[in-house]
């Protein structure tokens, strides 16, 4: 578990690909519980510790994940991240193919389906359909793959992997979305790279950045787009 940002109100992970964020059936202990330890050592809390958790990521997903200290950050982060435009979220993902033009916003209309746990982006709408909408910029190639920074204007399940799949780009690893090989460490290449808001208490605007995980395709991308 890696902390990139601490107050008295918030805490930042910068999770990895193994870790997932609240508990599953897979009975491994979530970041949220990790978190709940980490916060009950350092400043000796007795008793339960509070911790809220206004936004997931997929557990294949690296990057950004916010906790809410308190029940007041809780509730206004609950509010911001409902509300368009209030949380300004940036992903990076390695994908196979570059996509034309190099920057584009994409518009979608998205169906969920639970039983295969799985999103299909559609051009047109369809019954039971929700808008999905991103803006991706190509920054950087190598020989046989492509950085796209992306930034979230909606927040749908699956909804990064899915429409860049819609478009014929698919992550690294991601074998749900189309890719043909998984990665070695059952991740994805898709980074929740920074996140930017006004701070739900201090109401000081507040940038939080993470590294993503150390490998050699990240570590070149991360080189050549000269964005350490």
């Amino acid at each position: 578990m890696e902390i990139i940002y601490e107050d008295n109100h918030i805490i930042a992970v910068n999770k990895s690909c193994s870790e997932i964020v609240q508990g599953d059936k897979t009975g491994d202990k979530p970041l949220s519980e990790i978190l709940k330890d980490y916060i009950k050592e350092k400043y000796q809390k007795p008793g339960k510790v509070y911790l809220g958790v206004p936004h997931r990521l997929d557990r294949p997903t690296s990057g950004i994940v916010l906790f809410a200290r308190t029940s007041k950050a809780l509730e206004r982060l609950n509010d911001m991240f409902r509300e368009k435009g209030e949380i300004r979220k940036i992903y990076w993902a390695v994908v196979d193919r570059k996509p034309n033009p190099d920057h584009a916003t994409l518009n979608h209309f998205m169906i969920r389906n639970t039983e295969k746990n799985k999103s299909f982006a559609y051009d047109e709408p369809k019954a039971g359909s929700k808008e999905a909408s991103l803006t991706y910029t190509c920054l950087a190639s190598s020989d046989r793959y492509h950085l796209l920074e992306i930034e979230l204007h909606t927040g749908r399940h699956h909804q990064i992997r899915a429409q860049l799949a819609a478009i014929g780009c698919h992550i690294k690893g991601d074998l749900k979305y189309g890719f043909p090989r998984s990665n070695p460490d059952g991740g994805i290449h898709l980074h929740a790279r920074q996140i930017e808001f006004v701070h739900p208490v201090k109401k000081e605007k507040v940038t939080i950045t993470a590294k993503p995980p150390k490998d050699r395709i990240w570590d070149f991308f991360l080189n050549v787009s000269g964005d350490k």
